[in-house]
């Protein structure tokens, strides 16, 4: 081998003359060796160059060479004492003035990661995130060879310095490579790279077992985004600075000047392998606490690798911290001088330095792997491409270890289920056909049951669950075990019908479909005796109950497909169906049972059903059989063809994505407050501004007669389900005009109510007319022994027909209730969203008259959703304002319950399938955005009206050239047409054969197109169907082919 060729000091001469003149000079010159060293040809020589100007400024001359030429070479001596696969003590680094180095920190960083063992960095691929001058990176894959160490720095400069580092250590003074024992040199292992935090990374697709960062974290006032201003053209000022950069992240860690780090730690999530590492180091000025926090809430587990005190620099200014803590009650954490063990706030520390001394911060060093990795990664993804407004919120620390797996997989599932904006799909309302799948599985997997989904019934809760099965049945005597009595009403607990089932048994006279419960104890021979001696027809014990997020409950019911299928019939009368995220939830927990599998179980034999005499079963109640004959329920899809939806009481609509964000934020989120889900301000702001409350402008009414209260369910079905009990309890009769919700009248009938009907008629668009509703009532008190009257009023949109009563019309009903001494249900949940409002003047009930509120008081009670109103489009929240006049009072707290497990101000209707803490926190953002008038969110409003104005439109043009006469509404999602061209008109097709009429053609249009609407069965007016148009456009689309499709079928060309 050829010998080396010196380096001529005329040579050293060149360099240091150019680099004499400023720190860009220092640059230049620097960049122009670093060419030379990425030439084969010329990387010696440049090699052997940098030697000798290092060797010209040896023995402690470092610091002149900087003052003079701007720039300097040190040494970095590793520490001997630790043990590992590194040869040499000490790395070369060159430095110029454009970079900051702060060796404390680094060192320190460098400290920690020392604290892991050998292995950890061996043969894996490593990035650095803000490398500096590389010296990190360049010592990790000395000592722990790892397969490639990736160093990426925002800043240009930066970066040249650093390959001109790495040269100088994978280079002996001669200008050869140096080898390690696998053959390899550092220029083998190491690259560095340009890049915003890991954007090279990313952008070339490359998965990294390890990041490691010492990342700045100190407030900067200049919010402009940093990659669009750095570049190697900046001054050294500006890059000597850049250790300080901090642009706004967009992180609820900003506040504390550790959003860079949060942003790192984000993109280290999408980058890292599901079980790599990532190391940061964290200057707890915050407090340990909110550092921590900041791992802890995106999903890993951390551990403390090292932990010192740093000096704070006395140049540095702290007082935007002192603002922060003006602001808020957070106390930054800092220590006087390096010993001290109390910590003091930024503004103490700051009068301390101000006087002189010297304050500490503590400095650590975590590590972190996520806990559930594979899930974690994949939320994030999904947050960052359709929810990113949720990143701020996002908490996936779980007080619980053994809930976080289940917990986070939900979260995967309700994020992918919201990112694209579609409406929550509708479910049949004996559950989501997953979950019921689920359900069966399980109980064939753990318990050997032969089930299918038939088998199988969702409910909102246990309480309903078990209150819902013995309306079905309504038995003259049912045991429940004690502890599932608490919500059952008060009359089965007490009623006398016990003692006439003990005497003649369940034959024997009893009030219609009364039913008579005892409470049995829990331990189990005492219930056997029971059992024995009282011969019940119903017990229920030994339910197994959970709940993972407080106060979210399903609660679901095997048997026999025709029981089942009777019961999901039930649900849907009485409280409309289960919360759709709430099975969602409870099937992801299913999901992991599942997917467990205990290895070389023995197989068990599949448990029989015992042998049942049918007359030995117990049959549905009177009211329920009649009932269950009449009404007209959900239609599922078949296996073959998907069935198209004009039937429901819901909006298929685009939701917005503010909807869906605030949904998904209310789930993420740790700890909300009793305050943060306290909805009451704000449902009172929208109906106080939307309709009034009925005599709040007169102070006497206000201050004497009416005291609000507020309760909410899950639907508004389920509210008006416990507003007939209330109006049974004190012996009531309900008054629903023609043309009510049809779910509304069988609910009643179901419930074995009093029901009469008050006319109406097409031409005043099925609204109730005043002198119509005087004369119900009168005949109601003196032909039809009527002690109390309950009147039933849609507005200000009727459903279904879509007309709209005025401020003057509903004013004039409520004036003939108040003379009549009538209670009133308003209900306004399909309001909202009137479209066509020339000539309609909007409710203003607060100026209702003081005759008609306190001569006699008006009893009223207001019955909403926010569904529609918010466009939430299958995201449920019902609400009932009480006007709570004494005389209503008893009948209420019968029926009323605190929960017992929720710290809330409002008070619960026995038995009410309450909403969740979550989605009452989702609403209350919601309500907020929207009474923002000047807002987004009723500019969205809007456009759902044009929307629905647009649909109805098409609709009724469909309908008039397809032989239907339309009652055309203004509002709402529904209208009402009569099939003229039909009545009487013969057709046979797919099962189906007779003359059609409004009762029929709902079978008939349904078996021969797939098109599902309502009955005149369901409207209550004879031969009118309702037609609900809120759907997604191509199935409003469909919905129309069908119609077109229908009466080809039976008018042909007629």
């Amino acid at each position: 081998m050829a010998a080396p060729v010196a380096i001529n000091s005329k040579d050293v001469d060149a360099f240091l003359a150019s680099c004499a003149a400023s720190g860009d000079a220092a640059y230049d010159a620097a960049k122009a060796v670093l060419q030379r060293l990425q030439d084969p040809a010329s990387r010696a020589a440049a090699r052997r160059l940098l030697g000798a100007v290092r060797r010209r400024f040896a023995d402690g001359q470092e610091d002149e060479c900087a003052r003079t030429f701007h720039f300097r070479f040190r040494d970095v001596v590793l520490d001997p004492h630790h043990q590992g696969s590194q040869q040499r003590k000490k790395l070369t680094m060159m430095e110029i003035t454009s970079i900051f180095i702060s060796e404390e920190l680094s060192f320190t960083f460098y400290e920690g990661l020392n604290q892991l063992p050998d292995p950890v960095f061996r043969d894996k691929t490593v990035a650095e995130l803000e490398c500096g001058n590389g010296w990190i990176s360049i010592a990790l894959a000395e000592k722990w060879s790892p397969l490639k160490v990736y160093g990426l720095d925002i800043n240009a400069r930066v970066i040249k310095i650093a390959w001109i580092n790495l040269y100088l250590n994978a280079l002996d003074e001669d200008g050869l490579p140096i080898y390690d024992g696998e053959g390899k040199t550092l220029l083998d292992r190491v690259e560095f790279h340009e890049s915003d935090l890991l954007a090279y990374c990313r952008d070339n697709k490359i998965e990294l077992d390890h990041i490691v960062g010492c990342i700045p974290q100190i407030l900067n006032p200049n919010p402009e985004a940093m990659s669009n201003i750095i570049t190697e053209k900046s001054s050294d000022t500006f890059l000597y600075s850049l250790n300080n950069y901090y642009d706004i992240q967009s992180f609820a860690e900003d506040q504390f000047g550790l959003g860079l780090i949060a942003r790192a730690v984000e993109e280290g999530i999408a980058n890292i392998k599901p079980m790599g590492i990532m190391i940061f180091n964290m200057g707890c000025r915050p407090g340990q606490g909110i550092c921590e926090r900041l791992f802890l809430r995106r999903g890993l587990r951390i551990n403390k690798l090292w932990q010192t005190k740093i000096m704070q620099a006395t140049d540095a200014d702290i007082s935007a911290l002192v603002e922060i803590e003006k602001l808020c009650p957070h106390r930054f954490e800092f220590f006087m001088d390096l010993h001290g063990d109390q910590p003091v706030s930024a503004r103490t520390a700051l009068a301390y330095m101000r006087s002189g001394g010297r304050v500490s911060h503590a400095f650590s060093v975590y590590s972190c792997q996520l806990r559930q990795p594979n899930q974690v990664k994949k939320l994030f993804e999904i947050v960052k491409n359709g929810l990113h407004e949720v990143s701020s919120p996002l908490d996936l620390s779980f007080d619980d270890d053994s809930v976080v797996g289940e917990k986070i997989s939900f979260l995967v599932y309700l994020a992918s289920l919201l990112k694209d904006n579609k409406p929550i799909p509708y479910e049949p309302p004996a559950g989501c056909l997953n979950f019921r799948n689920l359900v069966a599985e399980f109980m064939n997997s753990y318990h050997h049951i032969p089930l299918t989904p038939d088998n199988v019934v969702v409910f909102p809760s246990l309480d309903v669950a078990i209150e819902s099965s013995l309306r079905l049945f309504s038995p003259a005597l049912a045991i429940v075990d004690e502890h599932l009595t608490r919500q059952l009403p008060k009359q089965w607990l007490t009623s006398s019908e016990i003692e006439i089932h003990k005497k003649g048994g369940a034959d024997c006279s009893r009030a219609a479909d009364a039913v008579a419960v005892i409470e049995a104890p829990c331990q189990s021979d005492l219930l056997i005796e029971l059992v024995r001696k009282l011969k019940p027809q119903v017990v229920v014990a030994g339910i197994a109950h959970f709940e993972v997020y407080s106060g979210m409950e399903v609660a679901f019911a095997i048997s026999g497909a025709a029981v089942c299928e009777a019961l999901s019939q039930t649900i849907e009368l009485l409280e409309g169906h289960t919360c759709v995220i709430s099975q969602h939830y409870y099937g992801c927990l299913f999901h992991e049972l599942l997917a467990f599998q205990i290895g070389d179980h023995p197989p068990q034999q599949e448990r029989q059903p015992a042998e049942v005499k049918p007359q030995m079963m117990i049959g549905f109640s009177n009211s329920a059989r009649s009932t269950l004959k009449e009404a007209e329920f959900f239609v599922p899809d078949s296996k073959d063809s998907s069935v198209i939806h004009m039937d429901l009481d819901r909006s298929f609509l685009t939701v917005p994505s503010s909807v869906n964000v605030s949904i998904f934020e209310s789930f993420v989120r740790q700890n909300i407050t009793d305050s943060q889900t306290d909805v009451r301000s704000s449902i009172e702001k929208l109906v106080g501004y939307n309709y009034g409350f009925p005599g709040e402008d007169c102070p006497d009414i206000a201050e004497v007669s009416y005291r609000k209260e507020i309760m909410y369910g899950s639907t508004c079905l389920a509210l008006f389900n416990k507003l007939v009990l209330c109006c049974m309890q004190e012996q009531g009769t309900f008054l629903f005009p023609f043309g009510t919700n049809g779910h509304y009248v069988k609910l009643a009938k179901f419930l074995n109510a009093k029901t009469l009907t008050i006319p109406t008629n097409v031409d005043s668009g099925f609204k109730i007319e005043p002198m119509a509703l005087d004369a119900a009532l009168e005949d109601a008190y003196e032909n039809k022994n009527v002690t109390r009257a309950w009147v039933y009023i849609s507005g200000p949109t009727i459903n279904p027909s879509g007309f709209l009563y005025s401020d003057g019309e509903i004013k004039d009903l409520l004036s003939v209730c108040a003379r009549r001494a009538a209670r009133v249900v308003i209900d306004i949940s399909f309001s909202g969203l009137e479209f066509q409002t020339d000539g309609w003047s909007q409710w203003n009930l607060s100026t209702l008259s003081y005759d008609i509120c306190l001569c006699p008081p008006l009893s009223y009670f207001m019955l909403g959703e926010l569904s529609l109103e918010l466009t939430t489009a299958g995201l449920e929240f019902g609400f009932l304002i009480s006007s709570k006049p004494s005389d209503v009072e008893v009948s209420f707290r019968n029926l009323s319950q605190p929960h017992s497990t929720l710290k809330y101000t409002f008070r619960k209707l026995l038995g009410l399938s309450q909403p969740h803490s979550t989605l009452k926190h989702c609403f209350r953002e919601l309500l907020g955005v929207k009474n923002e008038c000047d807002g987004l969110f009723p500019n969205l409003i809007r456009e759902q009206k044009e929307k629905l104005k647009s649909r109805a439109n098409k609709l009724t043009k469909t309908l008039e050239s397809c032989g239907w006469d339309v009652a055309g509404g203004h509002g709402g999602i529904s209208m009402l047409a009569k099939p003229t061209a039909y009545i009487g008109r013969s057709f046979k097709m797919d099962g189906f054969e007779g003359e059609l009429d409004g009762c029929n053609i709902r079978e008939a249009i349904l078996r021969s197109t797939g098109l599902c609407i309502s009955s005149s069965k369901w409207t209550g007016i004879p031969d009118y169907c309702r037609f609900s148009f809120a759907l997604e456009s191509s199935e409003f689309d469909r919905a129309m082919d069908c119609i077109v499709q229908f009466r080809e079928l039976v008018l042909g060309d007629d």
